[in-house]
């Protein structure tokens, strides 16, 4: 172990090189390396607390050095996701400096030709000598549209196909590409914005027929920026790769572990097996082996597929399509835990005793072969007693000790009490022409849970032996709500007639005991999706601040390296952690550690936003054809503009316009998530049952747009007459004063 230097030589170093003050350059100042950068760091954060780092000795500057505050023009990235920018002023003499930015957790994401303001560092690096920390953007990047393209005289309008983009753009003669009339194209911003007339732009692709059923995902694909294609390099190197054999391996291939997976997956990851512990010490206890692919066997740190890998972040799955992480050559084949197949994997043995708590674990990087590769619901009817050829052979020395194991891990869940969300995931069933045939929700087996489960527990076993081995590695945090999103849901749940503990630390069994009581009465959708939304959304970060929702303390991914980035860093922690040979983590990956873990939490927000996305025009398609139709819902979003539905039998949600509520004014309470009309004291609040008539549903843009008829089972009346107009309003305007007086007292009295 390398010794750390004391506070004070590192205050001395700087002091002494007022031009080499980077983490990087204080590691390699004191010969600290790997998981002592760690200690480093800790101690650089206590100093810059303390204020001390911010007491630097004036300095005159090099006139061929860059000022220590610039103006900077952002490159495009590099390979390997990188960002440059060159100095906008520039009066030295020589080759222009080159300028690598340098993101926190907390910065915008910043785009090729996005001008900004930052704050410098000389460095000595092969590919940059100066390192740039953002102080504020002063310009934007060529803003991207996917839209509609419609022919004019001289050019013609791009129409944009997001829900909320209602502004054309103009697009001239010389910039349409050959783009034809109707034709989805997507198109830059060109020039700055006009302050008359409409903005203008580029088309620099043509992406066909917006109608074509397979082209619903494309436009997500498009829309948010998703790579799809895959660079030549890539693709060669995924070819050259060959199966991995036994050598410096455990020999796992008779171990029968099974891949458990959807019926349409797309590649196996992760294979399983259980049997009862056979040692004494361990009365009626199991042994659980959980067994992952060894992606980091193929994609070498710093290669073209890596570099790639890291860009895409994850793989995005849509109903007609997977825009993979890795190519197919790799997820598909070598990667995939094929049945009957001799596939390389890193496995974890994990014991666990009667009441389901883990007492032990070792990781070991083996040779497997799947004994079967089943889906859900057949390894569900052969446990409910219903095997097929498949299953049946398996049941009894394979699939009951799963359960059996499965059994115990569910009483170390009930104690744990991670947050117990019932909310129905849905599924869009295709035709072989991409049309929508059906929209259903997803039933949720055992077999599904017995999964999940085996996956928490092999990923805080990864998680807790990196800690223990001191090795950097990429924490899935989840943190607990905000106060005035917690504060937003015990309201809601008073309405409903229930309660949300208040005055001590919050915990997930306060939150269950929430949707414990409201399970099986009229407001447990609502009370499920209002504390889904006082959630904080998961990321990835090198620091651990525990995971809330699933009331763990130390977890990370481990179990999805062909999908996630952050599980091929994790498994490279653990080959170096061991010493399974040279294929593991690096210095530079460590030193990218914070960069990496923003860059892939952005990249699965990218996914699920264009997930989500494809879900609206898939669901706008299929009840096109429903227009004028009835439905049931429940209002699940109030905004200015009007209110949000959920409709109950495919889970979509459109919008009911005030402007379709009658010629009354609508006043909106954005703290009580309300809308009331002026004259007839109409009032829309989250949560009451409603029925809607379909009036109009756009599947280019995923829009739907409701009217709504009745608010829990009473007809809504439309405002607009002129008599009595005046007092109903002040009338109105009263009781929403009064109310609001009431609410700051009730406010200020749970206070003290």
């Amino acid at each position: 172990m390398t010794r750390i230097p004391t506070k004070q030589e590192v205050l001395n170093w700087i002091s002494a090189n007022p031009t080499q003050t980077s983490k990087r350059d204080i590691a390699k100042a004191f010969g600290i390396k790997g998981a002592d950068r760690i200690d480093l760091k800790r101690l650089l954060k206590e100093l810059e607390a303390e204020g001390h780092l911010e007491k630097r000795k004036r300095s005159y500057r090099d006139p061929d050095r860059l000022p220590p505050v610039s103006v900077l023009q952002v490159k495009a990235p590099n390979a390997d996701g990188d960002l440059f920018a060159r100095p906008l002023e520039w009066h030295g003499e020589g080759v222009e400096p080159i300028v690598l930015i340098v993101s926190r957790a907390s910065d915008p994401a910043l785009g090729e030709g996005d001008r900004i303001l930052a704050r410098l560092t000389v460095v000595h690096e092969e590919d940059h000598n100066y390192e740039a920390r953002l102080i504020r953007r002063i310009g934007t990047n060529p803003r991207k549209i996917v839209g509609i393209f419609r022919k004019g005289a001289e050019g013609g309008r791009i129409v944009p196909i997001d829900k909320a983009g209602s502004t054309e753009w103009l697009v001239h003669d010389g910039a349409v590409l050959g783009a034809k009339d109707g034709e989805l194209v997507e198109a830059e911003q060109a020039g700055p914005k006009n302050r008359m007339g409409l903005p203008r732009a580029r088309v620099v692709e043509r992406l066909g027929d917006p109608s074509a059923p397979k082209a619903v995902s494309l436009i997500a694909i498009h829309q948010h920026g998703i790579p799809d294609d895959f660079p030549n390099k890539v693709i060669e190197e995924a070819d050259k790769a060959k199966p991995v054999g036994l050598k410096g391996r455990e020999d796992l291939r008779d171990l029968p572990l099974l891949t458990i997976d959807p019926s349409d997956a797309r590649d196996h990851d992760d294979a399983c097996y259980a049997h009862a512990d056979d040692d004494p010490k361990n009365p009626e206890g199991h042994v659980i082996w959980v067994a992952i692919a060894d992606v980091a066997a193929y994609v070498q740190p710093g290669s073209a597929l890596d570099r790639e890998a890291r860009k895409r972040g994850n793989s995005s799955y849509f109903p007609d399509r997977v825009v993979p992480m890795l190519p197919d050559r790799l997820s598909g084949d070598l990667c995939s835990l094929h049945e009957g197949v001799p596939r390389a994997c890193i496995a974890v043995r994990i014991q666990i005793d009667a009441t389901g708590n883990k007492i032990g674990h070792r990781f070991v990087r083996g040779l497997m072969r799947s004994a079967a590769s089943l889906n859900y619901a057949e390894v569900q009817e052969a446990i409910d007693g219903n095997t097929n050829d498949r299953t049946g052979p398996l049941l009894q020395p394979v699939i009951e000790p799963l359960y059996a194991a499965y059994a115990a891990l569910k009483k170390a869940r009930a104690v744990r009490q991670p947050l117990e969300l019932d909310l129905p995931e849905r599924k869009i069933v295709l035709s072989n022409k991409g049309e929508v045939e059906s929209v259903a929700f997803r039933e949720r087996l055992d077999a599904h849970r017995l999964i999940e489960e085996f996956m928490i527990l092999a990923n805080v076993a990864a998680a807790e032996t990196l800690i223990a081995k001191r090795r950097p590695l990429l924490f899935r945090v989840h943190e607990e709500p905000a106060p005035e999103k917690l504060e937003s849901l015990r309201e809601t749940a008073q309405a409903a007639g229930l309660n949300l503990a208040k005055g001590q630390v919050l915990q997930t069994r306060h939150l269950n005991d929430l949707l414990n009581a409201a399970a099986g009465t009229e407001d447990a959708e609502l009370i499920n999706l209002t504390t889904l939304r006082s959630m904080a959304q998961a990321y990835y970060n090198p620091e651990n601040f525990g995971h809330f929702g699933l009331a763990l303390r130390n977890y990370a991914h481990f179990t999805s390296p062909i999908r996630r980035y952050a599980d091929l860093v994790v498994h490279r922690a653990l080959i170096s952690a061991h010493g399974w040979g040279k294929d593991g983590q690096t210095e530079d990956e460590i030193d990218r550690l914070e960069e990496t873990a923003t860059h892939i939490s952005d990249t699965e927000r990218r996914s699920m936003m264009a997930e989500r996305d494809t879900t609206d025009r898939y669901l706008a398609a299929y009840l096109s054809e429903r227009v004028g139709n009835e439905f049931t819902g429940r209002i699940s979003g109030i905004a200015r503009f009007g209110a949000f539905v959920k409709m109950d039998e495919t889970g979509a949600d459109g919008l009911v316009p005030v402007r379709s509520l009658g010629r009354e004014f609508f006043h909106f309470d954005r703290e009580a998530g309300t809308l009331m009309g002026s004259d007839t004291g109409l009032l829309i609040s989250i949560g009451q049952r409603v029925t809607v008539r379909l009036t109009e549903a756009t599947p280019v843009t995923g829009g739907l747009e409701l009217e709504l008829l009745s608010i829990e089972d009473k007809a809504v009346l439309r405002g607009g007459g002129s008599k009595g107009r005046s007092t109903r309003r002040k009338a109105v305007s009263a009781k929403r004063k009064k109310d609001k007086i009431k609410r700051k007292v009730e406010r200020k009295r749970r206070q003290r």
